[in-house]
């Protein structure tokens, strides 16, 4: 993560000045300042290594969008979706594991996060994200990406995949990997008693950041972040409200998720939804981090590590 890049970098750094992803037009110049803020040039530092950021519409949205392919012949693909306030910059350090364990990526910015269009952090429903990933699998076979295709999720991006298998898991899709994923965030009780008191008067409040990673340079980093959201929409929060009984009240999976959760966690209410997942799911392959919190892509190393070894044991 390196060259400073202002708030005002936002206004020209989006999706609408990006080239389809399924086409040859060039990159535009700020791709690789994008790329060298976040330290995600992966063509750049590693021989053979090919990376395209390309955009696609869906669901009345235009999303950035990035594949990368690894040096040698891929074994497969890995779809990775992000968590809420995060983008496509921020999972560096997946992006470089994935590659490393010889799969191709492919992952774009949810609506209303990083280079992508919508209102900041918001969405209507959830349903519009599984829009989202329904297109995302539909670009794996012009992109020439090879099967299997794995789906790996933090966090909101876990939710959106959890529900596309509590819907039914399409033949397509190999293993489903959880990161510290949402059903309920931490004291959700509270939280929608606040939602349902503001609702009628505010459409949105100021984000209240929290710690959720161990590795201090991160968080020191997310504070200078210009792709950060700086608000939770009420409308976001209205979106989740009705998205969670639904998952809750869900029938049972055949599907046996890989799912790492951290004990330190404090924006999920974690013991609530493992349990809820293993009611779900059947036989969850489950790897707790002692000490570690929420951000587990970007946790300090030694986390990082072991959970990247757990689920490397199940691609």
């Amino acid at each position: 993560m390196s060259q400073p890049i202002t708030a005002g970098h936002t206004d020209w750094m989006q999706a609408d000045s990006l080239p389809p992803l399924l086409g040859r037009e060039p990159e535009p110049q700020w791709v690789q300042l994008w790329r060298a803020y976040y330290g995600i040039d992966f063509a750049g530092r590693l021989a053979g290594v090919q990376q395209r950021l390309g955009r696609f519409d869906v669901a009345g949205y235009r999303l950035a969008a990035q594949v990368c392919r690894p040096a040698e012949t891929p074994r497969g693909t890995c779809i990775v979706l992000h968590g809420y306030y995060d983008h496509m910059g921020l999972y560096g350090h997946l992006y470089a594991w994935v590659l490393q364990q010889g799969f191709c990526v492919l992952t774009c910015d949810l609506p209303g996060h990083g280079l992508s269009s919508g209102a900041r952090a918001s969405i209507g429903s959830f349903g519009e994200y599984q829009q989202v990933l329904t297109a995302l699998r539909e670009l794996v076979s012009p992109l020439e990406l090879p099967q299997p295709v794995h789906l790996i999720g933090q966090s909101t991006g876990a939710a959106i995949g959890m529900e596309l298998a509590l819907r039914g898991w399409p033949a397509d899709l190999g293993q489903l990997v959880l990161l510290a994923p949402l059903v309920r965030p931490r004291a959700w009780k509270q939280s929608l008693l606040l939602y349902q008191g503001l609702k009628p008067f505010v459409q949105e409040i100021p984000r209240r950041r929290s710690h959720n990673s161990g590795d201090q340079q991160f968080i020191d980093f997310l504070q200078q972040d210009p792709l950060q959201a700086s608000v939770l929409p009420t409308a976001w929060v209205g979106a989740l409200a009705d998205w969670i009984p639904r998952i809750e009240q869900a029938g049972r999976s055949p599907v046996s998720p890989v799912i790492v959760q951290g004990d330190a966690d404090r924006t999920v209410d974690w013991k609530h939804n493992l349990q809820v997942l293993g009611e779900k799911f059947t036989s969850p392959r489950v790897h707790i981090l002692p000490g570690a919190q929420h951000h587990l892509v970007n946790e300090l190393e030694h986390y990082r590590q072991q959970g990247f070894e757990f689920i490397g044991k199940h691609l």
